[in-house]
């Protein structure tokens, strides 16, 4: 329950976060995808990547813009939540590792205005 609730309030983070780190989140994920990394944190990102088609992040299309936001979320859970093991984490650690530092980067492990 915890890390669904965190999910669901990291929504209201992605809201307040600014287009410049919502780009460089994005651009993140645009990286995994170019070198094929499998996987995600959460279900509902895992869903909402496996329904993306070839060429929807370069297009920006709506389905990858909601692929982002979940995958934020999901993120985001996994890094305040506590649960470190939890069949839905299947993100390799090398990207988990990336990801985690992207957080701590955009100085999001400090403060996160909801």
């Amino acid at each position: 329950m915890e890390r669904i609730l965190t999910h669901e309030l990291f929504h209201f983070a992605w809201l307040r976060l600014g287009n410049p780190k919502r780009r460089s989140y994005e651009d993140l994920l645009r990286r995994e995808l170019s070198n094929h990394v499998k996987g995600e944190l959460g279900w509902s990102a895992e869903c909402a990547k496996a329904a993306l088609t070839r060429g929807e992040a370069a297009r920006r299309t709506r389905r990858w813009r909601e692929y982002v936001c979940e995958s934020f979320c999901d993120s985001g859970a996994w890094v305040f939540a506590g649960s470190r093991r939890h069949q839905e984490f299947t993100l390799p650690s090398a990207a988990r590792r990336i990801r985690r530092g992207w957080f701590e980067k955009s100085r999001l492990t400090r403060q996160i205005s909801v």
